[in-house]
């Protein structure tokens, strides 16, 4: 099972990863902080210090149209912080 879906590259998230050397990951939401930890440190090969997690609900939206009101659900998912060691860094625009 794979944990990590994807990072969360965000002008938030940047800022808190200079400050404070932690970066956001969307993960499956099955996965556990021990998965989480795991398979960042083998892609990435850094220590992990600490792994916050969270379920992110879905927020309801709504739109009008020419047809009228559409009302719908954006996806819930789980979003994990992860605290790596002031010595490492993870660098997701090296493979661009």
């Amino acid at each position: 099972m794979n944990a990590l879906i994807k990072p969360i590259i965000s002008e938030k998230m940047t800022l808190a990863t200079e400050k404070y050397n932690r970066y956001g990951f969307v993960v499956n939401r099955k996965a556990t902080k021990t998965q989480i930890k795991k398979e960042v440190e083998d892609i990435y090969g850094v220590k992990v210090v600490r792994i916050n997690t969270l379920i992110q609900r879905g927020k309801s939206t709504s739109r009008y149209t020419k047809a009228g009101m559409i009302t719908g659900q954006k996806n819930t998912f789980k979003k994990a912080y992860v605290f790596v060691d002031k010595e490492d860094k993870i660098d997701f625009f090296s493979n661009i």
